[in-house]
């Protein structure tokens, strides 16, 4: 993380395309806005575009916006979010699933600083700083000519690559103490201690949901407390995979269940 702070600090001395990659959940995003916040582009909107999320023959007229002919009248245009991020940051989300056509016009903008609107034979102006992120791995995708070599040139600068929680989980406790205090104040109540056996719990966790789902665990804890938010369920699924929940954790649960079937019993 040392490293990626290093490459996030660089990038913001300039305006080159930056390009973020990492498993779903690991706070591209984030990284995303923490670059638009402290750039002098900060007073410019932050775009996002999810390019996953919209229909591949509907996804150039969103990104670059077009032009029709409407009968009798003027040329009808849509922006585009490339044209409505100017002066400020065009975050494309999951840009490893633009067809090639699309990478290959994206790819001309990032290297000549303009591009065309769909139908169009007017050439627009490049005004806002392109931050792309991707779940992919771009390496291998590029190999089988599924993404362009050269596109993933013009992220030669700034490439930023986020490890998976299960790989820095020696990040867990000072992350699980910004989430605490995040959480706190947001829902107006005072900040939780985290106890040892839950910090032993989450370290034996394999958090297929990354920094997200750490995120939905500690905003349990900051409403229900530790004991009702790490459950059985959690416990169950720690012996699924072959870990063991910690002593004071098994504890907790068998007498947990002693006083539920107290309760049933009078």
């Amino acid at each position: 993380m040392r490293e990626v702070r290093t490459k996030i600090e660089r990038a913001l001395h300039d305006d080159l395309p930056v390009l973020i990659e990492g498993e779903s959940g690991t706070g591209k995003e984030v990284i995303g806005r923490f670059l638009h916040d402290h750039s002098v582009r900060s007073g410019g909107p932050f775009i996002k575009l999810n390019c996953s999320a919209i229909p591949v023959g509907l996804l150039e007229g969103e990104i670059f916006g077009y032009e029709t002919d409407v009968a009798g009248r003027a040329r009808q245009i849509r922006r585009g979010v490339m044209s409505d991020a100017s002066a400020g940051t065009l975050f494309l989300d999951e840009v490893g699933d633009l067809d090639l056509t699309l990478q290959k016009k994206l790819m001309g903008a990032l290297v000549s600083g303009q591009y065309r609107r769909a139908d169009s034979r007017e050439d627009q102006v490049l005004r806002a700083r392109h931050i792309c992120a991707t779940s992919l791995d771009l390496e291998s995708a590029s190999g089988n000519r599924e993404f362009l070599r050269e596109l993933l040139g013009c992220f030669g600068n700034h490439r930023v690559v986020l490890l998976p929680l299960r790989e820095r989980k020696e990040d867990i406790p000072q992350l699980c103490h910004y989430l605490l205090g995040k959480f706190a104040h947001e829902f107006g109540r005072p900040v939780p201690r985290l106890s040892s056996y839950a910090l032993e719990a989450f370290q034996q966790w394999k958090w297929p949901g990354n920094i997200r789902e750490l995120e939905n665990w500690i905003a349990r804890i900051v409403i229900f407390g530790t004991e009702e938010a790490i459950g059985l369920d959690f416990r169950r699924q720690l012996l699924a995979w072959g870990a063991e929940p910690p002593r004071r954790h098994r504890a907790v649960h068998m007498k947990m269940g002693r006083s539920r079937r107290l309760r049933r019993h009078s």
